[in-house]
């Protein structure tokens, strides 16, 4: 049997403070209503100042491990997919893993913005498929506040910070676990999504603070069209390359960045509304940690059984955009 990684455990955690548009009407020239009918958004999460993205990280990994009754020890590797670590270095990773007391596990991160937990999955999927390990855990996780301009109206009502984690182990079957995945990147998207400051090409001087240049800048109209077709694509590739269709799938879980750029790819599809996952709403644009912290309400909520159908799909900064096609392997949790 051809070994293969399944999501054995999931798990998520968000702060307790909400930011709801009302407030964000007193901080900027915006309206609930205006965000509202061109997002989806009514709140987002906010982690406290003195908290950081391992925090969040920690938090969702503990859970997970609660949830399937192992210690933090049994654990092999820590991926996680990230653009706000705590530090350049060392990598959110290796904090979580000191935080969480995973001994014996090695860790890094990877940065593919809002794809991040995407390519993570993939990439942990393949240390599992590769026989030289057996418990990989794979982490999403931002503080978005932490970049986001709270003067600039066209991004401060999209972001929130969260954080989810899932564990990969070797399927008990053939039937169960990542079936397959496609990614993409596109470095010509640099211009429209970004961070300018703080890495090695302009490193944190009284300029760029007065230019606001740690903060993220976005072309929303731009980053609009090119997520509406490249997540709609890959969505409808991966169904096509397995030889499905919308009626096959029975959840599509998206990157929560728009609502309008999930109707569209949940469209081409083909899809119901009720197999399409969405949370915008009260968690926002949490970037790596959209995926799996929908994903993880839904299986909390029951809505996913053992030889369902799921696919994620994502895209983000870079550009990066991707697709993972998941026949689910785990009952839902016990009332």
């Amino acid at each position: 049997m051809r070994r293969k990684a399944y999501i054995s455990a999931i798990s998520h955690w968000v702060p307790d403070r909400i930011l709801s548009n009302q407030e964000l009407e007193k901080m900027v020239d915006t309206t609930d209503e205006w965000i509202l009918s061109r997002t989806g958004i009514r709140e987002r999460r906010i982690l406290d100042a003195d908290k950081a993205s391992s925090d969040m990280g920690a938090e969702a990994v503990k859970k997970l491990l609660a949830q399937r009754g192992i210690g933090a020890d049994e654990i092999d590797i820590i991926i996680v997919a990230t653009i706000t670590p705590d530090m350049f270095f060392p990598s959110t990773g290796n904090l979580i893993q000191q935080k969480i007391g995973a001994t014996k596990a090695w860790s890094f991160d990877i940065s593919a913005a809002c794809s991040g937990f995407v390519y993570a999955l993939s990439i942990g999927s393949q240390f599992i498929e590769g026989g030289r390990y057996s418990k990989v855990v794979v982490v999403g996780a931002d503080k978005m506040s932490s970049i986001t301009n709270y003067k600039d109206r066209n991004t401060c009502i999209l972001f929130g910070d969260a954080a989810g984690a899932v564990l990969l182990e070797p399927s008990p079957d053939e039937q169960t676990g990542l079936m397959d995945y496609i990614l993409y990147a596109d470095g010509t998207g640099v211009d429209y999504l970004y961070l300018k400051a703080g890495g090695s090409k302009y490193p944190a001087s009284i300029e760029t603070i007065e230019n606001e240049w740690h903060y993220l800048y976005q072309d929303g109209k731009a980053v609009f069209k090119y997520a509406v077709q490249g997540m709609s694509d890959v969505s409808a590739e991966i169904l096509e390359k397995n030889g499905l269709t919308g009626k096959d799938v029975k959840l599509f879980v998206p990157h929560q960045a728009n609502l309008r750029i999930i109707d569209a790819a949940a469209k081409r599809m083909g899809l119901d509304p009720e197999k399409v996952c969405i949370n915008i709403d009260r968690y926002g644009n949490t970037t790596a940690a959209t995926i799996p912290l929908a994903l993880s309400e839904a299986y909390q909520e029951g809505r996913l059984q053992k030889g369902d159908v799921v696919v994620l799909a994502t895209f983000g900064a870079g550009f990066t955009w991707g697709s993972c096609l998941v026949r689910w392997g785990i009952d839902p949790p016990k009332k």
